[in-house]
Order: structure tokens, then C-alpha cells, then sequence
């Protein structure tokens, strides 16, 4: 189960209870709901001397997708797990449309500033492009959050994805490690990231793969990691000690691919590799007691626990402190994306740049504004008439536009609308109810 959290009225935390025991607070009305995402209740009452258990926040930084969890060290019990989908590629693209704007605008010699190089500063020394920024932040929000809401004691974070020292150099630390329980962990992490958890030459998925040299070593094939590939056990048996180029003379378009795939650098494992150290500084810096853990350890955690594949797995296996038994049973994960508070834009304009519509400098009407999550209770009286649940689209006239499930609702007049989340620049959805494996 996901545990509540809970707040006094003072709105001190507390330790999570059980939902159960959060909706036995409700139904006494002895305390109400704050908020919707995470769920949180806060008491009616004041406690004079709470006593609380310390969490460990779990963070496992990706790319396109950060795993969050909130374990006690002591019993081991999963409190609250997320997946926090960011918005760094939407950034990228913003950037670009706006690149684009302002170049066809000098080109057509309108009364537009021409571009002034003498003004311009250097970077600083740290400086992060807006949308590895982004991801920094929502991360560092999010920790704040779960901050203010329990009491946090530690936190884990994946600094690395992949040991590059250790792969070159395994003897950098001596032979217990090159040796020992993660021999082989860290290399293979890498190539499975890197090859897209398929076998190179006939692209099978979901099979046994093995580390494979795409130079052989009997014709004189290295064992760097730009050598080195993910094969099946037939193809790897098949192609044995031919050269590349032998094997796949009927399949040039392959050869291609996998050649340019050798030499291709991992976007998204730069992207977490350019943004680990500034996340680790920010964490840091909440005066909080950090822990660091590599990829290859989580990737360990994990299968000795024997634990789905999963982002918010994957946090709750991070860094050396994972208790050796999890208690995940009916764990909810909760689904969260970052989609910002809009844009600035106050005309819109067609797929040919012409303006069709022109937007209120007003952003919020009768109480609401876009991106509130509501719910609608409309009477039979009127054409919209039901219970509709989701984001509305605010109108000066009165009469909303609501995003649900199945489809939008237009034409909600505003007095039958009430409050369930007011927008915070993330979506949410809860996941499925997760089981142990028997």
C-alpha cells in the first residue's frame, strides 16, 4: 500500500500512515484533506511532541525519467514511490521554435534589432543548457517537497550511471573489486544502455544476451568498451572469429548501423553524466546527509532482491544502505510529469505564421486558472450535463473547457466547478498496484 502523509495543524510532519487508518481520520473528522498529489491530510488538532521516524529519499537521476522512493532504513518498508518524467526535449524545442522566429524576422528586414555580438558574456564555469537545467530543478523540487511533508534523515542518489575509471582500469581499486560480487555489472549496464537491450546482429529482444567483440580477439580485438557489443548465443556462435565485415556482407545496411553505433556517444547518459555533480551540489546543499551509489550497484540491489525493471525500483536499490529486505507489497507508484505553467505567447498564430487568436493578459477567471484540476457536477438541465473530472481551460465569459479521460467537455459554467488540485506545473496519474513476486 502507499502510505498517507500527514501534517498536524501547525503543519508539522508526522510519520505516513496507513490508508486506512488515514481514512478513519476523515470519516471522524478529525482531519481533512490538503493535498490531492501527493495524498496528504492534515490534523485538526496540534501534537505537542511528535515522534517521528527519519526517511531516506531515493533518487535514481535519468534522462527522460527520474525514479523517487521513500524507504525506512530501519524496517525496510517502501513509504511512497515515484517517476518523475521530465521535460528537457519540450525545452529544447521551445528554444528552437524561437531561434527560428527571430532569424525569419531580420531576414525579412522588419523593425526588429539585428543581432549584436559585442554584448554577449561568456558562460560561466558550471553553466547548463535550460533544458539539463530543467531536469536539475524538478528533481531538486520535488526532494523539497517530500522534505516538507515527512522527516527526511538521508538521501541516496545514483551519481553514476557507469564506472568509465573502472571499466578502462579494473585494478584501479585492486583485485577484491575487479574480482568480487559486481565484476561485470558496470560493463554490462553500459552495453545494455548503449544497444538498446537487443542483440546487435538480428535485433532479438527479450532473450538471454552476451558481451560480444565486434573485433575478435584472435584477430587482434581489444576489450575497450567501444569494441565491445551485445550478441545472442546463436549469433554469437555463428559469427565466431569472422571479421564484421565478413559476416554481415549480405546485410551492408546492418554493418552500417552497427558500425556508426559503435562509435556513437549515449545522448541520454550524457545528459544524467553532465547533470550529476550540479544535482549532487544542490542536494548538498539542504544540509542533508548524501549518499552515493553507482549504476552498476543499484543494477546489483535489484536483481539480488529479485525486483522488476522499473525507474522507481531502480531508486529503491540505490547506494549501499538498501536494507536486505524491501517491503513493497501493493505498492501504488504515482506518475508524475512535468508540463510547466505555459508560455508567454499572447497571439497565436497558424501552421503559416498568420495570427488567429489574441490571449487576455488576465490568467486567472472567477477563482480558476488553466491547468487546475477540477470536478464537475452539471445538471440534467444543460447539454454538458454529468460529472466530469479533469484540467479546465479557463474562459473570461464564465463558461469552461474541461480535459478529461474520455474526451473534452465544452460549455462548463463555472459555478458548478470545484477545486481538486490547483495547478503546480506537474500532471499526475497513479500507477498500477504492485505485487512480490511469490
Amino acid at each position: 500500500m502507499s502510505y498517507v502523509f500527514v501534517l498536524d495543524s501547525n503543519k508539522r510532519p508526522l510519520n505516513p500512515i496507513h490508508p486506512g487508518k488515514a481514512r478513519r481520520l476523515l470519516s471522524q473528522q478529525k482531519a481533512a484533506v490538503l493535498k490531492r498529489f501527493p495524498f496528504t491530510i492534515i490534523l485538526k488538532h496540534e501534537v505537542e511532541e511528535p515522534v517521528t521516524t527519519p526517511l531516506r529519499i531515493k533518487i535514481d537521476p535519468g534522462s527522460k525519467t527520474t525514479g523517487l522512493a521513500l524507504v525506512n532504513d530501519a524496517t525496510g518498508q517502501v513509504v511512497f514511490a515515484a517517476e518523475l518524467t521530465h521535460r528537457g526535449q519540450d525545452i529544447k524545442e521551445s528554444l528552437d521554435d524561437r531561434r527560428m522566429v527571430r532569424k525569419s524576422r531580420r531576414r525579412r528586414q522588419t523593425r526588429y534589432r539585428q543581432p549584436r555580438f559585442s554584448n554577449r558574456r561568456n558562460q560561466k564555469k558550471g553553466w547548463l543548457p535550460p533544458s539539463l537545467k530543467s531536469r536539475i530543478s524538478n528533481i531538486e523540487t520535488w526532494v523539497k517537497r517530500l522534505t516538507r511533508l515527512c522527516l527526511i534523515g538521508a538521501i541516496s542518489q545514483e551519481l553514476v550511471k557507469f564506472d568509465l575509471q573502472h571499466m578502462e582500469h579494473p585494478e584501479i581499486e585492486g583485485t577484491d573489486y575487479q574480482q568480487g560480487t559486481l565484476a561485470g555489472y558496470e560493463v554490462r549496464e553500459y552495453l545494455l544502455e548503449k544497444w538498446q537491450r537487443k542483440c546487435a546482429y538480428c535485433g532479438k529482444k527479450k532473450v538471454p544476451l552476451q558481451i560480444e567483440h565486434i573485433v575478435p580477439r584472435a584477430r587482434g580485438g581489444s576489450d575497450r568498451i567501444s569494441n565491445l557489443c551485445l550478441s545472442c548465443e546463436s549469433c554469437n556462435k555463428k559469427k565466431g572469429t569472422q571479421d564484421l565485415k565478413d559476416f554481415l556482407k549480405k546485410q551492408p545496411d546492418r554493418l552500417k548501423k552497427i558500425q556508426a553505433q559503435a562509435k556513437a556517444p549515449l545522448k541520454d547518459a550524457t545528459a544524467v553524466n553532465a547533470t550529476r555533480w550540479a544535482l549532487f551540489h544542490r542536494l548538498e546543499a539542504l544540509g542533508v546527509p548524501v549518499e552515493c551509489g553507482s549504476g552498476g550497484l543499484t543494477k546489483f540491489n535489484r536483481t539480488q532482491r529479485a525486483l522488476p525493471k522499473t525507474h522507481w525500483m531502480d531508486a529503491v536499490c540505490v547506494g549501499k544502505s538498501t536494507p536486505l529486505c524491501l517491503h513493497i507489497n501493493a505498492v501504488v507508484p504515482l506518475f508524475i510529469k512535468a508540463s510547466g505553467y505555459g508560455n508567454r505567447q499572447m497571439c497565436g498564430v497558424d501552421k503559416y505564421g498568420f495570427p488567429y487568436r489574441h490571449r487576455q493578459r488576465k490568467k486567472v477567471h472567477f477563482g480558476y486558472q488553466t491547468g487546475d484540476m477540477i470536478r464537475a457536477v452539471v445538471p440534467d438541465s444543460l447539454k454538458c450535463a454529468g460529472t466530469h473530472v479533469g484540467r479546465v481551460l479557463v474562459r473570461a465569459k464564465g463558461k469552461f473547457d474541461i480535459r478529461t479521460q474520455q474526451g473534452r467537455i465544452t460549455d462548463v459554467p463555472h459555478r458548478f466547478c470545484r477545486p481538486i488540485h490547483r495547478n503546480d506545473g506537474y500532471s499526475y496519474r497513479s500507477g498500477k498496484r504492485h505485487a512480490s513476486p511469490a
